[in-house]
């Protein structure tokens, strides 16, 4: 059986759709306040996932605050089943923008391991991972396609944490998108070409104008953290994840008609 049929079944039918939407609490982000916030308004928003730090009280505090399925994110796969027994769904290896701060990278050999090590411990359990947006395009394909034979189920691209848009507005919106949809673009193309049906989630530095762009890229879905959890109100919270979801409603309705025409 496929692990996909592990998961709760809104989040696979979001995934089967390509209509999926995950908000992020952070992977460093302890904050109970802040995850409950965070949790609150992913639910009344209408996201599809709660993404946070791997820690099995945040994931009891994310339940009691949320409806949605729970995915927990950390680097040390040791921290992962305590979680999965607290009650998450799914495990992600990354994302790895938090440590970029610290002069702390990944690369490939690294990921690799951490997957494999995480596949040891959690067979049955539904992984993503995170490809460093600090390795090359083609270096980013490769290691999607070599996650894929380690048993990654989601691969999930990063970037814009270090993009620095030189424009402000619109334009500095799509420049700080600019990373992460080139690295989904390459490594969608890639496992297409591959034969692979895995899914991309395209994230960081992502907002509702270059949602379409994501998708039109050939992601699967997308991740939102910072977007959402810098708002300061719960009421702006929401409303940041409505947007973000009629963002992608609206993207999908338009690829329906271009492929029905």
């Amino acid at each position: 059986m496929s692990r996909l049929q592990h998961l709760p079944i809104s989040l696979q039918k979001s995934i089967c759709e390509k209509s999926f939407l995950k908000v992020i609490a952070g992977l460093s982000n302890f904050d109970k306040v802040s995850v409950a916030n965070v949790a609150k308004a992913a639910s009344l928003g209408g996201a599809d996932l709660l993404d946070i730090a791997c820690d099995p009280a945040l994931v009891d505090l994310a339940i009691q605050n949320s409806d949605l399925p729970v995915c927990v994110s950390a680097v040390n796969p040791e921290l992962f089943p305590a979680a999965i027994e607290a009650g998450a769904s799914m495990i992600e290896i990354g994302n790895f923008d938090s440590f970029y701060a610290q002069g702390r990278f990944f690369d490939a050999t690294e990921v690799l391991y951490l997957t494999s090590q995480t596949r040891k411990l959690l067979p049955e359990v539904f992984l993503s991972v995170t490809v460093p947006h600090k390795l090359p395009l083609d270096k980013q394909s490769q290691l999607a396609l070599d996650l894929l034979e380690q048993g990654a189920d989601m691969i999930q691209t990063e970037g814009g944490k270090l993009s620095s848009p030189k424009s402000s507005g619109n334009l500095g919106l799509i420049e700080k998108a600019a990373p992460t949809l080139a690295a989904t673009h390459a490594i969608s193309e890639s496992l297409r070409n591959s034969g692979s049906m895995i899914p991309v989630i395209c994230a960081s530095g992502l907002s509702s104008l270059t949602i379409p762009m994501a998708f039109s890229m050939g992601a699967t879905g997308v991740g939102i953290g910072s977007a959402i959890n810098k708002l300061t109100s719960h009421i702006e919270m929401v409303a940041g994840v409505r947007s973000l979801r009629e963002s992608i409603s609206s993207s999908r309705n338009l690829i329906k008609k271009l492929e029905y025409n």
